[in-house]
């Protein structure tokens, strides 16, 4: 150990006891195909058999300024799932199977018990998704984020057979979009919850941020850290039960710039508003902050969190295969001839 690095506020030894700590929260989501331990300078996965043409595909994600809300609740065992989630959920929408995901965690100052809680939500996120944890980065920066503040982002890869990649390419007229609900705001568009809300570093706003909510059914700040919802295991079955033909993750840009993202040129999504529950954190964030409508949709998911498109004759076990598997789903619109984006009604 180097006295002279401690006294520039890196500790080592506190590395060594998180790395300690989180070795039963990384155990946890070993699956086959894990090589290599945590501990190594990287992280091994072996492949195997059962792909005719494998594609690997790879999503990069933080949690965003969502993380000031775990420094104001002192809470932060569920951000890690938000970094999984914002990952692994992209990765899926190209039709891949998440395979494993690394974490790289900066701080000011390395709190073991608090690094351990954060890994523990990543690795909780790596259950839900199906992929390891195989390893991570845990840099202590003094000087550079304030000692009880620190950054979180993430890594993962994925694969899919090379001719079962979903691309939109082969999405008409006429299909139907299902839509899954989100748990909440999910990672985005905190920038505006904070200004909404008026959410600093005070004490007071701490004390307001825990306070029980009616319209809510929770406090604001408990509300607000509801961690992403991860749909991989959800959407895998319903590749495999009906002809998905395009994906989309409603994240940051909500309707308007993701759902785009699935379609093929000269096609159009028609969405409608009374598919599916706008959920209460959307309704105060659009009174209180007074917000437009499509500023509204141009921002956040609604309620919404994955978007797909299946044939029309397919939509109702599409539906049946997401509520199978312990999800909400509803046939939310259908797709039209006509200049590539989205129509909301």
């Amino acid at each position: 150990m180097s006295d002279a690095y401690k006294q520039a506020g890196v500790d080592v030894e506190a590395g060594y006891k998180s790395v300690e700590l989180i070795k039963e929260h990384v155990k946890k989501t070993n699956i086959p195909g894990v090589i290599s331990g945590i501990g190594g300078f990287g992280g091994l996965f072996e492949l195997g058999a059962g792909y005719k043409n494998p594609v690997l595909v790879s999503g990069t994600d933080g949690v965003g300024t969502k993380l000031k809300l775990a420094f104001i609740m002192d809470k932060h065992d569920t951000v890690g799932q938000d970094c999984v989630a914002m990952c692994v959920n992209d990765i899926v929408c190209g039709g891949a199977k998440p395979l494993f995901f690394l974490d790289y965690i900066a701080v000011g100052k390395n709190t073991p018990e608090k690094i351990a809680d954060i890994v523990k939500g990543v690795a909780d996120g790596c259950v839900k998704a199906g992929c390891a944890l195989v390893g991570g980065e845990t840099a202590e920066m003094p000087g550079f984020y304030d000692p009880e503040e620190y950054d979180l982002a993430g890594f993962s890869v994925g694969i899919v057979d090379k001719e079962k990649i979903i691309d939109g390419g082969r999405i008409q007229a006429g299909d139907a979009i299902i839509g899954i609900a989100s748990s909440g705001v999910h990672s985005n568009g905190y920038s505006l919850v904070r200004k909404i809300f008026n959410i600093d570093d005070s004490a007071e706003c701490a004390a307001v941020l825990k306070k029980y909510d009616d319209e809510l059914g929770a406090s604001v700040g408990e509300t607000l850290l509801t961690p992403t919802k991860i749909y991989v295991k959800p959407m895998l079955k319903a590749i495999e039960a009906v002809d998905v033909k395009a994906v989309s993750h409603i994240t940051g840009g909500g309707f308007y710039e993701n759902i785009p993202r699935m379609l093929k040129d000269g096609t159009r999504a028609k969405i409608s508003k009374n598919s599916f529950e706008v959920l209460p954190i959307f309704k105060k964030l659009q009174k209180l902050g007074d917000i437009s409508e499509r500023d509204m949709y141009g921002t956040y998911n609604m309620g919404v969190g994955m978007m797909f498109v299946v044939p029309k004759e397919q939509a109702d076990k599409a539906v049946e295969t997401i509520n199978a598997a312990g999800e909400k789903a509803f046939v939310t619109g259908e797709i039209i001839a006509g200049e590539k984006g989205v129509d909301i009604c």
